[in-house]
């Protein structure tokens, strides 16, 4: 007589895979026996109070509205205002300067942007810390310093 050629290795393996298979079975039957079609459309509406939090209850029709001018509503960037430059120029401090290189920066007072100048703009000798008045020149790399002068 033969021997079987079905192994308890391979016996196991069928017990679990139709373990597993009745299991899905089961879990289909009680997702379907157990689903709330109750879910109608009123509960799906979610409203947004008038500090952008969302909620399930309507806005109050009662309450007053605060209209808006649409005219009012600026869209964009505001032009820059232009800075009026008296007649010694603009004030500022030196933040950063590079004797060797001949190049640095002024930190404006009034708009407290960075300003890049040159050696060749600079009618003073000027180093870091050095407070000056300078005029400005538009350049292809942005505003320039020129001018240059240390405030006594």
């Amino acid at each position: 007589m033969a021997k079987s050629r079905e192994t308890f290795n391979k016996k196991e393996k069928e017990k679990l895979r139709q373990k597993k298979k009745q299991e899905k079975i089961d879990r289909k039957e009680s997702r379907k026996s157990n689903t709330d079609k109750s879910t109608d459309f009123e509960d799906m509406i979610a409203y947004v109070d008038e500090f952008g939090n969302i909620t399930s209850t309507p806005p109050d029709p009662t309450k007053k509205r605060k209209e808006i001018d649409a005219d009012s509503i600026d869209i964009g960037v505001p032009k820059a205002s232009k800075i009026e430059e008296d007649a010694e120029g603009r004030k500022g401090k030196v933040t950063f300067f590079n004797s060797s290189k001949g190049y640095g920066f002024i930190k404006d007072e009034q708009t407290q942007e960075s300003i890049f100048v040159h050696l060749s703009g600079c009618i003073d000798q000027i180093k870091e810390n050095d407070k000056v008045t300078f005029q400005t020149e538009k350049t292809q790399k942005g505003l320039s310093a020129i001018e240059v002068k240390l405030v006594k």
